[in-house]
């Protein structure tokens, strides 16, 4: 086990970069015979499969922690450098570089937040522990299938509107830049936040946070990567004139807060005294 923080995250680089190249193996591989969205969704588990052999190594399926954030940018990079004419500053890449811009910016601030937490490989996210000890010797499946491959699914169909709108060579319309600067304020109080929680874990005070954002919220965070998404999903539903089916990733992505992420978190937080006062006090989101 490396001990080192900094060991472990030159390490975890190294995971990743390996995988964005496998990835990109894969995506070529695939794209002789299918469409660009199953080339993209089967590179992509190239990817995460990459990232949680490294797990097992490690024995920490932390390991998985950053692609949540990692995937998104480097996908819609990847699509805007193969898709898009440089020569000429159309709307349509215009709005890809619009697009490009609130992910990479998302992308950075969950990444820092992150990188700002992880402590080394003797950390793994309590929500993976708990998951070993209640699967047993089903923790195999449950590590690939529950930790590894769901999360690479929702995030693949957040991001899959705007990787269709660069492939479509959609048109920027009037409204796109409504929904994006939704996006681009969702992430902004999303670091407001992060720094609020980080100021108040510091203090030492125990119980629950109530200032800022979170006197508003018991979830402030989540309650804005869900409106990150629904941002960047009806800018591109609205570019691509009107394909409803684009909004899957931010329905799927709702839902898996509702009823996975939050329902854990509020039952870790249960276990502190005072906690249904809180509950009753504070908005879940």
């Amino acid at each position: 086990m490396i001990k080192n923080r900094f060991a472990a995250l030159a390490v975890i680089i190294l995971v990743y970069i390996l995988a964005v190249f496998g990835g990109i193996f894969a995506y070529e591989f695939f794209n002789a015979t299918y469409s660009y969205q199953i080339s993209l969704l089967l590179a992509d588990i190239t990817a995460t499969v990459i990232v949680f052999i490294f797990s097992l190594v490690f024995n920490n399926a932390s390991v998985y922690d950053p692609y949540w954030s990692v995937q998104p940018p480097v996908i819609l990079a990847a699509t805007i450098a193969k898709v898009c004419d440089f020569s000429e500053l159309s709307g349509s890449l215009v709005l890809s570089l619009l697009l490009f811009a609130v992910v990479a910016f998302w992308a950075f601030r969950l990444t820092a937040n992150w990188a700002y937490n992880f402590e080394s490989f003797e950390y793994q996210d309590w929500r993976y522990v708990m998951l070993r000890q209640k699967s047993g010797k089903l923790y195999g499946f449950v590590n690939f299938f529950g930790i590894h491959l769901f999360p690479t699914i929702v995030v693949y169909l957040c991001i899959l509107p705007a990787v269709t709108v660069v492939h479509e060579g959609a048109v920027f319309q009037p409204w796109c830049i409504v929904f994006i600067a939704i996006s681009f304020l969702a992430v902004i109080f999303q670091g407001i936040a992060d720094i609020q929680m980080h100021a108040f874990r510091n203090s030492g005070t125990a119980g629950f946070i109530h200032t800022g954002l979170w006197k508003k919220s018991r979830h402030p965070n989540y309650a804005c990567e869900i409106l990150m998404w629904w941002g960047i999903g009806l800018a591109s539903v609205v570019a691509l004139g009107g394909n409803l089916i684009l909004l899957t990733g931010a329905t799927v992505n709702t839902l898996m807060f509702l009823f996975v992420s939050i329902p854990l978190a509020d039952k870790h937080q249960a276990r502190k005294p005072g906690f249904e006062e809180y509950k009753k006090s504070t908005r879940m989101l």
